[in-house]
């Protein structure tokens, strides 16, 4: 029988007490983990609820439910979802701010609308512009330089412009218990998309930073490029006038199938534009999460709808008949004002 010295059964002893320590260990963190509130912002409730049990469902390798993490997709609305999208889109600010410039390097657009309307700062005028105005501005405003160029302009432009409300950067203005979300989502192996309405080259300026969503991760409205030389014979490529993905209502679930390949087991947004968005994210098998957030806390930022006698909007349209649909199919509405106990990370 081979003999053990005494110095070879206590190292022995010793090993064996250090792997039960780190077992011990790893299972106190895991239950540290379970007990703290990812959702610290949330109030008490049915839709915190869901959303936690629908997590704990999907991530749970004995659950029925259980989605493999090639699958677990999760897709945002930005605006209005994300972040303030009252009294007008960020971008939408971004480009009125470039009309000046554009007129500048073409005077002949200073009394041609809508630019005339954007230059004379009405803003009761302003606010009357149609789509279609809009669209003139977005063209002349975003397209013609290279994509390298858009991204500094826009980069800039977010460093110093504020918004008027709060006086600070719009990359503030995002929704404290909608960042707590993102976050426990990738806690739990959830890859996070934002599908947004607006043009994607701008998202992709600021999402990371943001975010934490990196911009091969954004799909938004995007407008077609053309690839050429610079005078220096070195490659780039150009924004044109030509939209290539109108990523708002049906455009959203095509663009998710376009660019992310797999319909998303959980999809949030705020508005008619993210209707058929969360129609497809829930017509999907086994458990699906589809909520959607109504503007109803006037006094810590906007109410506006019209669903439930909320003021009536053409931004960020939250229709009853929208809100109908919710209830029916099983979709959460998350009310501001009564689900989050704080709406940004300061003080507001």
């Amino acid at each position: 029988m081979k003999k053990f010295s005494l110095k070879t059964l206590l190292i022995a002893l010793l090993g064996v007490l250090v792997v039960t320590w780190m077992g011990n260990l790893a299972n106190f963190g895991r239950v540290v983990a379970q007990s703290t509130d990812p959702l610290p912002s949330w109030n008490k409730g049915a839709t915190k609820s869901a959303i936690i049990e629908f997590v704990q469902t999907t991530t749970d390798p004995s659950n029925p439910n259980f989605v493999p993490l090639p699958e677990r997709i999760a897709t945002f609305d930005q605006d209005g979802t994300l972040w303030v999208e009252h009294p007008m889109y960020t971008q939408v600010d971004y480009v009125f701010d470039r009309v000046p410039v554009v007129v500048k390097d073409k005077p002949e657009l200073a009394d041609v609308e809508p630019f005339k309307t954007v230059l004379s700062g009405n803003e009761e005028a302003i606010a009357k512009l149609s789509l279609p105005d809009l669209e003139k501005i977005l063209a002349a405003t975003l397209t013609g330089m290279t994509v390298d160029e858009f991204k500094t302009e826009a980069k800039k432009w977010l460093e110093t412009a504020k918004n008027p409300r709060w006086n600070r950067p719009y990359t503030e203005l995002t929704y404290l218990p909608m960042q707590e979300l993102l976050k426990y989502l990738r806690a739990n192996d959830y890859k996070t998309y934002i599908v947004t309405g607006g043009g994607q080259d701008f998202v992709r300026v600021y999402s990371e930073q943001t975010y934490g969503i990196p911009p091969e991760q954004v799909v938004g409205t995007a407008g077609s490029t053309k690839y050429g030389y610079d005078e220096n014979g070195q490659p780039m490529l150009t924004k044109e006038p030509k939209l290539l993905l109108n990523d708002n209502n049906a455009g959203k679930p095509e663009g998710i199938h376009l660019m992310i390949g797999r319909r998303p087991y959980a999809a949030f947004g705020n508005s008619t534009g993210d209707r058929q968005m969360l129609e497809y994210t829930k017509a999907g098998d086994g458990a699906r999460l589809s909520m959607l957030v109504l503007h109803d806390d006037a006094k810590r930022e906007y109410a506006y709808g019209p669903a439930q006698g909320l003021p009536d909007t053409r931004i960020g349209t939250f229709p009853q008949a929208l809100y109908d649909e919710a209830k029916k199919e099983g979709w959460f509405v998350i009310s501001m004002k009564n689900d989050w106990r704080q709406i940004f990370a300061f003080k507001s």
